[in-house]
């Protein structure tokens, strides 16, 4: 029998940080990070490219990267050529799972559909998107082509629209790509796409990649990150893993991982993560950041703040603004106390996000 393998948080932290290229920045293309194996949500314009800045100090523009609606049908920076194989890892492996990733109360039948939503959708989605068009118009073409059950009557501007939650996660099955997003926001068609999906094909190696960068975790905090059941995901839940206690509660990582796991030391520096990094996508909050009230700061309803990478650990969050064509403000708030020695290294590294926004300075206060 093997023996039990038990790690604290702190561990688990320093694993992340590394697992999720934060230990040193490199000089990697950003295609060529192993993040862009897991994709990087774009949670504002321009997030995706202050979480690139985080990890490598090449140019931030990459060709071969494409945004598309993926995991959970947010907007994420992904490989061009991982686009067929994601499409097919993130198609629904049963009804249920299906069910639960569109949860929309705006849609109770719609949702009784199962995969059969995600398939009329995207072949919706597929017949319309041939061309780069806006949001609003696809919307309305494909609203018009799915049973009426997925659409419901939006008071706002008097007209009945496909739920939200369907008609993203249906997205990338269907071929379609993120041009733009805010007031111009606008999709395009993906240049030879194969079709629609008949069938899931690689959710384990999904579950297993999550599990490898954002472990040791649980089947529960896996289905909130992929939108789904714990339920489903336990019943496609991967071999290969070993069973890991943090702090007492049971978990789980790749067998392969163990070794970088038990090895993990807290990485020095400070690193500026916009909202939603990976590193902010494990489902384990409580070990993230242990202080409730700390918690509120870092994930809010609406607009949530960048956070203050120090050490290997949450130290505080962020916020910017564009001061004119050639400066960005930053106003960062400490979890405590924060030496000058800290503060300097945060100024420093304030010029990264000036980077990764298209400016040449960047000026920071601390609140």
């Amino acid at each position: 029998m093997a023996a039990e393998v038990t790690v604290d948080r702190t561990q688990v932290m320093a694993y992340r940080v590394r697992a999720l290229g934060l230990a040193e920045r490199g000089k990697e293309r950003p295609g060529d990070l192993p993040l862009l194996d897991l994709g990087v949500q774009e949670y504002m314009p321009g997030s995706v490219q202050v979480a690139l800045a985080a990890r490598t100090s090449a140019d931030l523009s990459d060709d071969r990267l494409l945004l598309v609606w993926a995991a959970r049908g947010a907007p994420h920076l992904h490989r061009r050529t991982d686009l067929r194989a994601l499409a097919r890892a993130l198609w629904p492996f049963s009804d249920a799972d299906a069910t639960a990733r569109i949860q929309s109360q705006q849609i109770p039948e719609g949702m009784k559909l199962g995969i059969e939503a995600f398939t009329v959708t995207a072949k919706a989605m597929r017949e319309v998107v041939t061309r780069s068009m806006p949001r609003g118009e696809v919307s309305t073409e494909v609203s018009k082509r799915v049973p009426a059950s997925l659409t419901y009557d939006c008071r706002s501007c008097q007209a009945r629209h496909i739920a939200g939650n369907v008609w993203q996660h249906s997205g990338l099955p269907g071929g379609v790509l993120v041009e733009s997003r805010g007031k111009d926001a606008s999709l395009g068609p993906i240049e030879g796409w194969p079709g629609v999906p008949t069938r899931n094909d690689g959710i384990e190696r999904l579950i297993t990649l999550y599990l490898t960068m954002l472990g040791p975790a649980t089947p529960v905090e896996v289905a909130k990150y992929f939108g789904s059941a714990a339920a489903e995901i336990k019943k496609v839940w991967p071999d290969g893993l070993t069973e890991v206690k943090v702090d007492g509660r049971r978990s789980w990582l790749p067998s392969p991982a163990l070794s970088d796991l038990r090895s993990a030391k807290p990485v020095p520096g400070v690193r500026l993560l916009p909202a939603m990094d990976a590193l902010l996508q494990a489902r384990d909050r409580d070990l993230l950041v242990p202080e409730r009230a700390r918690q509120k700061e870092v994930w809010k309803m609406l607009g949530n703040p960048g956070v203050v990478l120090r050490d290997g650990e949450i130290a505080g969050v962020w916020r910017s603004k564009t001061a004119g064509r050639k400066r960005v403000d930053l106003t960062v708030t400490p979890f405590g106390s924060m030496p000058a020695k800290v503060r300097k290294a945060v100024e420093a590294e304030a010029g990264e996000v000036a980077r990764a926004r298209g400016v040449t300075e960047a000026r920071v206060s601390f609140s």
